[in-house]
């Protein structure tokens, strides 16, 4: 596919790329989409499967919530660009691993690391990519667990592995990545140095809060597994059978 910017430098406007040239890889295009989002269906299957038998083995779900999406055809076109590539479909295949990214939100820390490891021991899924920002946090505070993963998709007439980028975090984590993404990038007049000082504490006091969130919840499981109430409700359950 020939450049469809035309020699343009970020920002781009994609109402400037050529017409003819659009609709001459529109299918090729849409497929790509397709591709991409038919990866995510199948990681999202995935992991609401694990977290179903997680439910039934250990009565608690890891996962809170899961959030999807395909990068838009404009930021394929800016992040190509910006890493020195001609754009096409070839080239952000092999060179963007973040087109499908999946963010998988965990109530605990430990849970994020049960819900990677679900993930690497599917037969069907190479881990192509992993960083630990939880140990080994970003200067800003940043936490996260970051995994690429390729996974193939069968199609009528092929199979494709395909890319996705999967972000794994405690809720904590992502409210404080989410606010500090909107709170960063405003128009201030507040020295950048000071902003980030102060969200830096907060990244940090986010973690602290996280690492005794867990062990209060160690703690709990540790006085049901003693309490007596669990094996009566199962007893009630049993002599209601027999009855």
């Amino acid at each position: 596919m020939q450049d469809l910017m035309m020699g343009e430098k970020p920002p781009f406007d994609l109402k400037k790329i050529n017409p003819e040239i659009i609709n001459s890889h529109l299918r090729e295009t849409r497929e790509m989409m397709l591709m991409y989002d038919c990866g995510i269906k199948e990681v999202k299957t995935k992991l609401e499967i694990l977290n179903n038998e997680f439910q039934v083995q250990k009565e608690r779900n890891p996962i809170e919530y899961l959030k999807s999406r395909v990068k838009s055809l404009e930021s394929i076109v800016i992040k190509l660009h910006k890493k020195g590539y001609q754009l096409s479909v070839e080239n952000a295949m092999e060179q963007l691993h973040d087109i499908a990214g999946i963010r998988v939100i965990c109530s605990f820390i430990d849970d994020i690391y049960s819900v990677a490891d679900m993930l690497k021991k599917q037969d069907d899924i190479t881990v192509i990519l992993e960083k630990d920002y939880i140990k080994h946090p970003k200067p800003n505070g940043y936490r996260s667990y970051h995994m690429v993963l390729e996974i193939p998709v069968f199609f009528s007439q092929k199979k494709q592995n395909v890319k996705v980028e999967v972000q794994i975090r405690t809720i904590a984590m992502d409210f404080w990545a989410s606010l500090e993404h909107k709170l960063y990038y405003k128009e201030t007049d507040v020295t950048s140095e000071e902003i980030s000082g102060r969200l830096k504490k907060c990244a940090d006091i986010i973690a602290a809060t996280d690492i005794e969130m867990q062990s209060i919840r160690d703690v709990v499981e540790e006085w049901e597994k003693l309490s007596p109430k669990k094996n009566k409700s199962v007893e009630k359950i049993v002599e209601n059978v027999d009855k």
